[in-house]
C-alpha cells in the first residue's frame, strides 16, 4: 500500500494522541454494498460513510481501501476550533511544497456539514495518484477525508467520489464495547470509570469524574487560605482520578531486573512533582509476575496532594504498565476500584 501523504498529520501539530489514532488493530466489520442507504463507520470512527464500489473497511486505518488498486479513504477527525486554521493553511501553494498539485479548490455542503473539498494529484514514484481533501466543519468536530486512488480510474472518478463524500455521517459517540475492542487486552470491570480516550492497539485511558458532592466541597475551597487550593481556573466537573492501561513490548528479561525497571517507569510519569515512594515490591497480579510501587505526591498544577500507583504486570513477550492518580481524600475507594479494573484484565 502506498503510504498516505502527511498532509494530514501536519495540519494537526502537536496533537499527539491524532496521530496515533491513525493506527487501526481490530475486527473488520461488515462492509455493505454501495448502494445501501447506511454509512459505514470503521471501528473506533465517529466519521462514516458508503464508500465507492471496490472500496472495504481497511485493517490497518480508519477508512477504507482497494489493495489491490493502491485507493484508500483515510477518515480523521479534529477538534471543532481546527477548522478556521485548516481553511487558512491548507492552501494550494502549501500543499504544492508536499508534492500535491491541486487543479480547483470547491466549497461543498453536505448533511455533516459545510465545508470546502481540494482536488489535485500527487506522485508516488512514477505512477500518478489522483488527490481529494475534504475538510468538513461539524457541530462539534473537524472531519477530514483524505483520497488517494489511481490517476483517471473509472471506478474512482472524482463523481464517484463525490457521491461517496454525500453519505458522509458523523455518530454522536462510539460504543464502548467498540472502543474497546480496538485494545489487545479485554477489561471485565470498569468499576464506575468512564473511557476516556482509546489508544487503538495499545493503551485505555479511564477517569472518575468528580461527584456533584465533591464539586461543591471543591467550590467551597478555593480561597487562598484553602491548602489544596484548586487553580481559579479549574473547572469543578475536572476528573479527581486518572486510570491508564498500556500494553507495551519489550520489558526485562530477569526477574531480578524488574524493580529496577519498575523504578525507572515510575520516575517517567508525567504531572506530579515531591514524590514520596511509600511501597515498592513485586506481587502476582491475573497469576503472573508484577511489580508495584505507591507513592505520595503533589499535581504538578495545582499542588492538591495525589496519589499514585504503578502495577506493571510481566509476560508475553512485553508488559502491562497501569498507572493510578487520585487526589489524596478520594484515594481509599479509587484504589479499591483500580484494583478491581487491573484484576479484571486479560490479554488477548
Amino acid at each position: 500500500m502506498i503510504p498516505m501523504s502527511n498532509t494530514i498529520q501536519a495540519s494537526r501539530g502537536g496533537a499527539i494522541w491524532a496521530a496515533l489514532f491513525a493506527v487501526m488493530l481490530s475486527v473488520m466489520l461488515p462492509v455493505l454494498p454501495a448502494h445501501a442507504a447506511d454509512p459505514i463507520f470503521p471501528p473506533g470512527s465517529r466519521l462514516g460513510m458508503v464508500p465507492p464500489a471496490g472500496m472495504a473497511v481497511s485493517h490497518s486505518f480508519e477508512g477504507f481501501e482497494d489493495i489491490d488498486k493502491n485507493a484508500a479513504i483515510l477518515l480523521s477527525t479534529l477538534p471543532a476550533v481546527a477548522y478556521d486554521q485548516i481553511d487558512k493553511t491548507l492552501v494550494p501553494e502549501a500543499l504544492q511544497k508536499q508534492g500535491i498539485l491541486i487543479d480547483h479548490r470547491d466549497p461543498i455542503t453536505l448533511d455533516a456539514g459545510k465545508g470546502f473539498l481540494l482536488v489535485g494529484r500527487e506522485m508516488h514514484g512514477t505512477a500518478p495518484f489522483d488527490k481529494l481533501l475534504l475538510v468538513i466543519g461539524a457541530a462539534d468536530l473537524t472531519a477530514l477525508v483524505t483520497v488517494q486512488v489511481p490517476d483517471h480510474d473509472p471506478v474512482y472518478s472524482e463523481k464517484a467520489l463525490r457521491d461517496a463524500f454525500a453519505t458522509l455521517k458523523v455518530r454522536p459517540s462510539v460504543p464502548d464495547a467498540e472502543r474497546l475492542s480496538l485494545l489487545p487486552f479485554t477489561v471485565g470491570d470498569l468499576a464506575g470509570f468512564k473511557i476516556d480516550d482509546v489508544l487503538p492497539g495499545r493503551a485505555l485511558m479511564l477517569e472518575n469524574p468528580v461527584t456533584a458532592s465533591a464539586a461543591d466541597d471543591a467550590a467551597k475551597n478555593t480561597s487562598p487560605a484553602a491548602p489544596n487550593a484548586s487553580p481559579p481556573n479549574a473547572s469543578p466537573a475536572a476528573p479527581n482520578a486518572r486510570f491508564l492501561i498500556a500494553a507495551v513490548p519489550g520489558g526485562p528479561n530477569e526477574t531480578e531486573d524488574r524493580a529496577n525497571f519498575a523504578r525507572v517507569a515510575f520516575g517517567q510519569i508525567g504531572g506530579i512533582k515531591d514524590v514520596q515512594i511509600q511501597d515498592a515490591e513485586p506481587l502476582r497480579i491475573g497469576n503472573v509476575s508484577g511489580f508495584q510501587i505507591l507513592a505520595k505526591a503533589k499535581d504538578a498544577q495545582s499542588d492538591a496532594d495525589v496519589m499514585v500507583v504503578q502495577w506493571l504486570r510481566f509476560g508475553g513477550g512485553g508488559f502491562m504498565q497501569m498507572i493510578g492518580i487520585a487526589r489524596a481524600a478520594a484515594w481509599p475507594d479509587v484504589f479499591n476500584r483500580m484494583r478491581a479494573v487491573r484484576d479484571s484484565i486479560d490479554p488477548k
